[in-house]
């Protein structure tokens, strides 16, 4: 049922896994470590300082605690950015890494993929998979983080490594190195190109999702991530996305939880996450304060309320 709300836009969500909104300083990387898309969009980096809204983009702080006791945890707050419910209240706790049963049952339900595209709006999930990761998944070695869940739910295609090579993924470590030491036809390219890839996705999308996990792991300081190589190459991608973007899309980047904004230790924190939206609906995001709120307002916008 279309919503009054409707843009007619297109949507392209960016799920950046572990960041903070935090005050600068020297323990903040996004305060120390050069991000010169971000900074020439917002007037300096990505902290508190920056909160409010400019030419064609606005940012805003989005509780990520949800009024449950404790440090927010990926699978709750992936769970409730991706379907408008309190994942924390609904279970009572905050619950770490990948989703259990209750929670993928709340994905499988109310999914902003499954919903938007039953509303019949045209949605895709950006990241790639290979043959292994699902080899791995059928065997019980893995599990599906909520992300992959909520897409899917949807019923929508996922890409493949054969759209990696070919321009039409993005993966979650931007340039395709991971994904280049198990796939031969799969050449790494440089930040800036996947960008212009993933805005070429999005122009052929009405809602359109991508995540990258390497923030929270350069915060958990895992698999030797570091803060400059995961902001270097995501401040890469969004040059490259912005530069290529198609008027009519609209880029929100938000986040779970906090982590990588204080480098002084590799926990979680109750930090604000961050909304940025870029594009023409950006002064549509005003108002959000949680980050269950998310995913109603894009179901609105797209006419799926």
């Amino acid at each position: 049922m279309a919503g009054s709300d409707s843009t007619g836009g297109r949507f392209l969500l960016l799920f950046v896994d572990g960041v903070g909104l935090a005050p600068a300083s020297a323990d903040n990387p996004w305060a120390t470590v050069p991000t010169p898309a971000l900074a020439g969009l917002l007037g300096g980096p990505l902290t508190c300082e920056r909160v409010g809204a400019g030419e064609g983009w606005r940012l805003a702080p989005l509780d990520a605690t949800l009024g449950v006791d404790g440090l927010p945890q990926s699978a709750t707050g992936q769970t409730a950015l991706f379907t408008g419910e309190n994942a924390p209240a609904a279970l009572g706790r905050h619950v770490a890494a990948l989703p259990g049963p209750r929670l993928a049952a709340i994905l499988a339900e109310r999914s902003l993929l499954k919903r938007a595209r039953a509303a019949g709006r045209a949605v895709t999930f950006a990241n790639p998979f290979t043959p292994a990761y699902f080899a791995e998944v059928e065997a019980g070695r893995r599990r599906h983080s909520a992300t992959t869940l909520a897409a899917l739910a949807s019923g929508a295609p996922l890409r493949d490594a054969a759209d990696l090579a070919g321009g039409r993924a993005c993966p979650w470590d931007v340039t395709g190195e991971f994904f280049a030491r198990f796939e031969a036809a799969v050449e790494p390219v440089a930040p800036a190109e996947a960008g212009r890839r993933l805005a070429a996705l999005a122009a052929g999308h009405e809602l359109t999702l991508w995540e990258t996990f390497m923030t929270d792991l350069a915060g958990h300081r895992r698999r030797g991530w570091t803060a400059e190589e995961a902001l270097a190459r995501l401040d890469g991608l969004l040059a490259g996305l912005l530069e290529a973007r198609a008027p009519e899309t609209t880029v929100v980047l938000v986040s779970d939880h906090g982590n990588l904004e204080e480098a002084s230790h590799r926990s979680h924190t109750r930090n604000p996450v961050p909304l940025l939206a870029i594009g023409p609906a950006a002064e549509a995001f005003a108002g959000l304060e949680r980050i269950d709120q998310v995913t109603p307002r894009l179901l609105a916008l797209l006419g799926a309320s």
